[in-house]
């Protein structure tokens, strides 16, 4: 069928606030769309950033259980200070608040509501075209616009031009996916259980009519360790793994913690969140921002204001339960793609050729099956958010060769 896409809004940024100017320009997308809309509620059909790519964005409903979440010893509604207070005593030498705060496992099950995006390269064929998906998920601080973030910064163009389609989603707890208990609830545990839902639901043909045969998985950061959490759990969820914004080496996480001064996402920005409970948090400031995530002057100054103006929620069930996940993924036997930014805080503390090369003692630690089609890569000049640097394409490029190199 014939599909006219609006032309998403232009960005114009002033040196004291983003203003939005209204593109009413739409455009036709020749052909018929590749996909249906089965499986999303109110779903809506777009273009990625460069138009390499047709979406739908809509929400599903996964059902899921998990009874190695965290009974977390941490006040409900609990301040500024005390969280702030939290955090110091949590990164203080030899602190004993880990044994306080940690109550043992607890079970978790719901429905929720989970906001999606499953994008076609335009021209797209389910007879002719590749039958693999890319699996993207999001770390802290971002959602799933962070695979499509501006023209130049679109992960989800560059798949496209290659081929692949791409599914991406805003985990629990950001974006526009429910938000339940940020304690209790939204943990590492549940957020790997929604990931093996939706990475079943692809295969099955339950999103956009398709029935995908290969899934390979796309993490960044936080994202990178719910794809471990899969590995291990599930080893035959994903074909290959792609893991950016990842290593075994935490030496930078204390300073990296202590640099997002977190703020209560309802106070910090009482517009956006202002709803939520005292549990929801976000990064202090761009300062935060740009120290944790950015590599200057490798950016756009105004990809870092944008990047604060849109920035997303971390719960204190996921700080207190982040790196769970990681541990050998002894069954997963497909290959592995570490991409690290040369200066990454979090898992190089900004030299990721010290000590050592950071990217290729992964896949030895945490993989010890993978096969021979596994690589390793250093993106010169760029901090953590790799997509969000000037040189983000050299990743986006290396990746799609590493996926092709693998058969997918």
């Amino acid at each position: 069928m014939l599909l006219f896409i609006s032309v998403p809004s232009v960005l114009v940024l002033t040196t004291s606030a983003l203003l939005f100017l209204s593109v009413s320009t739409a455009f036709p997308v020749t052909g018929r769309f590749p996909g249906s809309l089965d499986g999303f509620k109110d779903a809506t059909p777009s273009l990625s950033t460069g138009g390499e790519a047709i979406c739908i964005t809509g929400t599903v409903t996964v059902n899921v259980s998990t009874s190695t979440n965290q009974k977390l010893n941490y006040e409900d509604g609990a301040s500024q200070l005390t969280l702030t207070e939290t955090i110091a005593e949590f990164l203080s030498a030899n602190s004993s608040l880990p044994a306080q705060i940690y109550g043992g496992d607890a079970f978790v099950s719901g429905a929720f509501n989970i906001s999606t995006k499953l994008c076609y390269p335009v021209g797209w064929s389910a007879k002719k075209s590749s039958k693999t998906v890319q699996f993207l998920v999001h770390g802290i601080g971002f959602d799933k616009s962070y695979w499509d973030f501006a023209k130049q910064y679109s992960y989800v163009d560059v798949a496209a031009a290659a081929g692949y389609p791409t599914f991406s989603y805003d985990r629990l707890g950001t974006g526009a996916s429910d938000h339940p208990d940020p304690i209790r609830v939204v943990q590492s545990s549940i957020q790997v259980e929604i990931a093996h839902a939706l990475i079943q639901s692809l295969r099955d043909g339950r999103f956009g009519g398709h029935r995908f045969d290969n899934v390979v998985g796309v993490g960044h950061s936080y994202g990178s360790i719910q794809s471990v959490g899969v590995t291990v759990k599930y080893p035959k969820d994903l074909d290959a793994v792609v893991l950016t914004g990842f290593s075994i080496n935490t030496n930078g996480f204390g300073v990296t913690f202590a640099d997002f001064n977190f703020a209560i996402a309802n106070e910090n920005q009482p517009l956006r969140f202002g709803d939520l409970p005292n549990g929801y948090l976000v990064t202090g400031s761009s300062i935060s921002n740009q120290f944790a995530f950015f590599r200057y002057p490798h950016f756009d100054p105004k990809i870092l204001a944008l990047d604060e103006a849109t920035k997303q929620t971390l719960t204190i069930g996921e700080a207190f339960t982040l790196t769970s996940p990681i541990m050998p993924a002894q069954g997963f036997t497909g290959p592995v793609d570490v991409v690290l930014g040369e200066y990454d805080m979090s898992f190089c503390q900004a030299n990721c050729y010290e000590p050592g090369d950071q990217s290729l003692m992964v896949q030895p630690a945490l993989y010890p099956a993978a096969s021979n089609g596994s690589q390793a890569y250093i993106v010169p000049g760029v901090g953590h958010a790799i997509n969000l640097h000037f040189e983000a394409n050299n990743a986006f490029v290396h990746i799609q060769n590493f996926i092709k190199a693998n058969g997918f």
